[in-house]
Order: C-alpha cells, then sequence, then structure tokens
C-alpha cells in the first residue's frame, strides 16, 4: 500500500488503541503520535448470559472500546485533526469500528488492513502496511 506521507495510522484491538504518523516520503516511516484516553461504550445488555444472542461481558466491553475509538477517532476527523487516516483492526473490531464511522471520518479514510497487528513492533507494523 502507498501510504501518504502525513497519514495517521490507528493500530486498534478489542483493549488497545495505538496511534502514528507515516513521517515516509516514499516508504512507511512511522512515528508514535501521543494515545488519546479512550471512554468506553456499553454495549447490548448487561447482566445477561453469555449465548450467541447476548454476548458475554468480554465481547460487550470490546465493542464498548471499539466505540469509544469511533468516536474519538469521528471528533478528530470533524476537527481536522488529520486528511488522511489508515485503520488496521482486529477484524471483529473493524467491523464494530465500521458501524460507528462517521461520514467525515469515512471520506478520510485511505484504507483498512483486517489485522490484529497491536501487540507488534513498529517495523512489523510498517512492513504489514507495506504489504498491503
Amino acid at each position: 500500500m502507498n501510504l501518504p506521507n502525513g497519514a495517521m495510522v490507528a493500530v486498534v484491538d478489542g483493549e488497545k488503541l495505538v496511534l502514528f504518523k507515516n513521517t515516509g516520503h516514499n516508504n512507511v516511516a512511522l512515528t508514535a503520535l501521543a494515545n488519546p484516553e479512550i471512554e468506553e461504550r456499553a454495549s447490548g445488555s448487561a447482566g445477561r448470559g453469555s449465548s450467541e444472542a447476548n454476548p458475554d461481558n468480554d465481547t460487550q466491553a470490546e465493542d464498548g472500546f471499539a466505540m469509544g475509538v469511533a468516536e474519538v477517532l469521528n471528533k478528530w476527523a470533524l476537527g481536522g485533526k488529520f486528511d488522511k487516516l489508515l485503520v488496521i483492526a482486529a477484524p471483529k473490531t473493524l467491523g464494530e469500528l465500521r458501524k460507528h464511522w462517521h461520514k467525515e471520518l469515512s471520506s478520510r479514510l485511505v484504507g483498512e488492513i483486517a489485522k490484529d497487528l497491536t501487540g507488534h513492533s513498529t517495523d512489523q507494523i510498517a512492513a504489514a502496511i507495506e504489504k498491503a
């Protein structure tokens, strides 16, 4: 993937958000950014047993975290904090994020990669972007 210089990269799973900025011109060179405080949102019905219709508490917490991440990124998109955004997220988390994207954020997306890379090094993340 050819990632534009200055693009923000959000690497997300159900529990963690890591942000980078691409500082490379003809290659991917990621510089870590400060991570915002994510307010987890409640999702689903609390207090019910686990089943397909009623996700367990871990699933609800992960979905709530994804909603919180989407809220922050939407706010930043509306405030002009970034022009271009690449999202790398665990497949389930990416699906939850998509449900909450504002159309302004969607217009700034330059790509999505459905992989869980939150535990990987910056170099491994950059390599995954270049291969995408």
